[in-house]
């Protein structure tokens, strides 16, 4: 049989069939020794071979089908521990909250790098607008939209709380397979509920004592939506680490640093001091958000610790 693991509990997956019956399946050990360096070999989203197994009400995943993209991250405490969030996708929201808790750029960015990585869409869904009732915060508001808008992704302002736009990110999910992440308590699974509330998926408050989410999405996901499409709900995460991403390659997944960087003097400048760098004076001129250089400069350091300097 062929179906689509729509969850993943580490050791059992949910797998539903084309006729839409859902199995509780394993997988064979062989998976574990193919080379995959993933702490996953199975994903959310994976189209597979499966077969019940003799004398059980299980199944057994024999074959993975080819994917066609994936979303790969790397834990920050464990360096060399990656794994896949999802598989198949259409688009990535990115859920970024200015307060309660904060999202910073960088959390962002390195969202988007491994996105523009992949080649799949990415739109960022500014949640809680309902708690931005400051001069401050809306001039943060603001910023963070102005930063991202130049970059070329879209931003959508949301509240979960009040219903604001959710008609709007459900015209944007309608027919698609889209993946939520983000820090956790940033209100993804309360955004899934509002544009589906047939889901009525768990929702958590924030910690009082640290301003952060609790983790009320154990096990990545996949849901169908009343009004076509799917939705892939990921645990929340505080940090996020890219892996498979060379030196040499990392300006191209910065939109705006890669407009300016064919006019670099050297075709391997990597925009610190290199005489005839196009991408600083734009930095410097605000073209390109500082924010976003910081956050270039911090990826390629981290990525030449790991793998060696740009060749």
């Amino acid at each position: 049989m062929i179906g689509i693991v729509t969850k993943s509990t580490g050791s059992w997956y949910d797998v539903k069939s084309e006729a839409g019956k859902k199995m509780l399946c394993r997988i064979r050990g062989k998976f574990r020794i193919k080379g995959i360096k993933t702490t996953n070999p199975v994903a959310v989203g994976d189209m597979v071979d499966y077969h019940l197994e003799p004398d059980k009400d299980t199944g057994l995943i024999t074959h993975i089908y080819p994917r066609k993209n994936y979303v790969l991250r790397r834990s920050i405490n464990l360096s060399k521990q990656y794994h896949i969030l999802a598989a198949n996708i259409d688009q990535v929201f990115v859920t970024v909250t200015l307060m309660q808790p904060v999202t910073t750029t960088v959390f962002i960015d390195r969202i988007l790098v491994t996105a523009e990585a992949y080649n799949i869409p990415a739109i960022i869904l500014l949640n809680k607008m309902d708690l931005l009732n400051t001069n401050d915060l809306q001039e943060r508001k603001e910023t963070l939209k102005d930063t991202y808008q130049t970059a070329g992704y879209q931003v959508l302002e949301l509240s979960a709380e009040t219903g604001y736009n959710i008609n709007e990110l459900k015209a944007l999910m309608t027919g698609k397979t889209s993946m939520f992440t983000g820090h956790s308590g940033s209100g993804k699974s309360s955004l899934i509920n509002a544009v589906d509330p047939n889901l009525n998926i768990k929702t958590g408050k924030i910690s009082e004592a640290h301003r952060q989410g609790k983790h009320t999405t154990t096990f990545a996901e996949m849901h169908d939506l009343v009004f076509g499409g799917h939705i892939i709900d990921t645990p929340g995460i505080r940090g996020f680490g890219v892996v498979d991403i060379k030196a040499e390659e990392l300006d191209g997944y910065f939109p705006e640093i890669f407009t300016y960087k064919t006019n670099c003097k050297f075709h391997n400048c990597r925009h610190l001091n290199e005489p005839g760098c196009a991408v600083k004076p734009a930095v410097q001129t605000g073209t390109i958000p500082l924010s976003r250089y910081k956050s270039y400069l911090q990826l390629l350091e981290e990525i030449e610790n790991d793998f060696g300097p740009y060749r």
